[in-house]
């Protein structure tokens, strides 16, 4: 099972999701279906609020490029709109959704994150960030443009520009992350969260959660299909393809 699913037992309307996809819940194509139609049943099997959590000390590694690089161009075109469709998901979810990042959580893992309302991670020497410049692949639009909401043009530039994974303490200060707490309690942290939420007059949040992200869903109104264009485009150019492949010789030497 690549995603595990728990309710809590102090609030049953929030339901955790939990990568489960070991050893680095790298995100392949199937989790990110799996994950993206979770998402999105949620709200109809009763859920009020989500957490989304990953195992101790690993939130997700980001795209799995091991396997990735292994895909023919209609394989790794179809991945690509289906984690955009899976961004799309977070950030027009219309219950909130709270990241537990339970550790590491690069790359794919950062963009989880930054389309969910909150985030909370684990303290310690856990990794978080955007370094798709260092594989070669500029930072796509969408994330850019949601990276500029959360942080602010000038750190969006820095981290993004630079492909820079940073440190817990870190993501907190620039404002990548609203919360550093003890690694034992990111998840209760999660739900506590989206359990403040959930005990106000519920038509008043709703309707102004919805208004507060509203530029967020709007990032995928139009413009996608160029964009989807270009990131593949961009997957495929010799730069991307030298540095990608050599990244996953890399891996799978860790392994």
């Amino acid at each position: 099972m690549i995603i595990t699913t728990n309710h809590s037992s102090d609030h049953r309307a929030v339901r955790e999701l939990r990568l489960n996809r070991p050893p680095a819940n790298a995100l392949s194509p199937e989790l990110i279906v799996a994950l993206r139609e979770a998402v999105e049943a949620a709200p109809n099997n009763g859920a009020r609020a989500l957490v989304l959590s990953g195992g101790p000390g690993m939130f997700s590694a980001g795209l799995d490029v091991p396997l990735l690089v292994t895909l023919d161009r209609p394989a790794i075109a179809t991945a690509w709109r289906e984690l955009y469709s899976l961004m799309h998901a977070l950030a027009c979810s219309p219950i909130p959704i709270a990241a537990a990042i339970t550790g590491h959580g690069p790359a794919g893992g950062t963009v989880l994150a930054l389309f969910c309302d909150w985030r909370g991670m684990a303290e310690g020497d856990w990794k978080m960030g955007f370094n798709e410049v260092q594989v070669g692949i500029p930072l796509p639009p969408v994330i850019l443009s949601a990276l500029k909401r959360q942080v602010g043009a000038r750190q969006a530039e820095r981290l993004g520009t630079g492909g820079l994974v940073i440190s817990a303490a870190e993501a907190v200060r620039v404002g990548l992350v609203d919360e550093l707490i003890p690694p034992e309690r990111v998840v209760e942290r999660a739900v506590a969260w989206c359990q403040s939420l959930l005990v106000l007059p519920p038509q008043a949040m709703t309707a102004t959660r919805h208004r507060s992200r509203a530029d967020l869903a709007a990032l995928f109104d139009q413009g996608i299909e160029r964009e989807l264009d270009d990131v593949n485009a961009n997957w495929w150019s010799e730069e991307a393809q030298t540095v990608l492949r050599a990244l996953a010789e890399k891996l799978k030497k860790k392994k």
